[in-house]
């Protein structure tokens, strides 16, 4: 494993881009996945400015205004959620100088969600999303897999002669324990874990005070315990709210909290008709799987003995590896998953616009006609829209299937 430091995160081509047209680039993700990291090594000549400082938050909360006007012509500002009150200052010197690439702001909460903030830097903000290291990241691969299947460039390969192989490949479980913090991937796993445990307090303590106003804290990490345990199924929030004991209200809310501090994903489902979307129960993913595991007391041996748990856990942690693919592929993707009335699911649903790719995931080194049933579903609603299916599984071989659809080795997500 390469030091974190050395490898080149695949987010900085979008960064350049943005920094040279628009004069606000928000560089927004979880705490700890590498935002300051880059920001420093992008623009090492620009001043910087951390809000974690204590005193540079106090003077900047006391008088945002002549904060801000006082700054260098081109800076970056790290932690941004820790003084909000800078971005009605931001905008207003925007407004007064259009320059691009004047503010470089890094957030480990997504105060863009807040309509506020959203309508007052509407048109001067471009938000790039960095997430921990995806694993093609890791392998210093281009991360052209999703490229790939949106272009329609992925085929049938067989690879011939295994011999040695099994020996050699890297074991896919370790993979998804393992998660990609930083700070995680370059320690054994029991120190790994304690570090994702302290990350959690920490994340607790202060980025969520930020963000929010939290009756009790232990109510909101006994969430993100459940939500470990039930990562990639269903979200049932009377059945959370149950198992708390609180009332539904609070649990919502607490989740739109761990959405912001980007610990929980909600998938919503798809459905081909878009106002059918919004009443469809969606999915919850926890976003990194490190993490995930570490919470819900997971490690190799666990999994051993209780393989079904592994299939959430991989499906969770293969929909990070789109997402973090799918914010320098292509922003305009959206993510979902499918369910219908039968029980017929698939894990990841692709779409941009009318367009429909599907993505079901199986831990499993073979693949049968029957774990296509749910890909062929998708299919027939999309109608025209429909670009193509694939099953993800642990095998060598690129496999033709029915109706144009492909069994992929999951190894090609961190080798293409």
């Amino acid at each position: 494993m390469p030091e974190p430091d050395s490898i080149t995160r695949a987010a900085v081509a979008a960064l350049d881009e943005a920094l040279a047209d628009t004069p606000v680039v928000a560089l927004l993700g979880p705490r700890q996945c590498g935002k300051t990291t880059l920001a420093r090594a992008l623009a090492p000549r620009r001043a910087f400015v951390s809000l974690d400082d204590h005193a540079t938050r106090v003077s900047a909360t006391a008088d945002p205004t002549g904060f801000i006007a006082a700054l260098p012509a081109a800076v970056t500002i790290d932690e941004i959620q820790r003084a909000p009150d800078l971005l009605l200052a931001i905008k207003r010197a925007v407004d007064d100088k259009r320059t691009p690439g004047r503010f470089l702001l890094t957030g480990s909460a997504d105060l863009f969600l807040l309509p506020r903030v959203s309508e007052s830097l509407a048109g001067r903000v471009e938000t790039i999303r960095l997430h921990p290291f995806a694993e093609c990241e890791k392998e210093r691969a281009p991360g052209r897999f999703l490229a790939q299947l949106l272009a329609g460039e992925l085929a049938p390969r067989v690879a011939g002669s295994s011999r040695g192989r099994a020996a050699t490949r890297t074991d896919l479980a370790a993979r998804v324990l393992q998660g990609g913090f930083p700070e995680a991937i370059v320690r054994s796993r029991p120190r790994a874990r304690r570090w994702h445990l302290q990350y959690l307090e920490s994340i607790l303590e202060r980025d969520v005070r930020d963000v929010a106003s939290i009756r009790d804290g232990g109510e909101l990490r006994r969430l993100v315990e459940l939500c470990a345990l039930r990562t990639a199924s269903l979200l049932n929030v009377s059945t959370l709210a149950g198992e708390l004991g609180i009332d539904r209200e609070t649990v919502t809310g607490y989740l739109a909290v761990l959405e912001r501090v980007f610990l929980l994903r909600r998938l919503p489902a798809w459905h081909a008709n878009a106002s059918a979307r919004l009443i469809k129960t969606p999915k919850v993913h926890l976003c990194d799987t490190g993490l995930c595991a570490a919470l819900a007391d997971l490690d190799g041996a666990a999994l051993d003995r209780a393989r079904e748990r592994f299939g959430g856990l991989l499906e969770s942690w293969v929909v990070e590896q789109f997402a973090a693919q799918a914010d320098w592929t292509d922003p305009a993707l959206r993510l979902h998953h499918f369910r219908d009335k039968d029980g017929i699911e698939v894990d990841l649903v692709l779409t941009r616009g009318r367009q429909v790719w599907g993505v079901e995931i199986k831990a499993a080194k073979s693949v049968q006609p029957a774990d296509f049933r749910g890909l062929a579903r998708v299919a027939s609603l999309a109608g025209t829209g429909w670009r193509g299916g694939i099953v993800l599984y642990d095998g060598d071989d690129c496999l033709p299937m029915a109706g144009g659809m492909l069994a992929v080795p999951v190894t090609w997500l961190w080798s293409r």
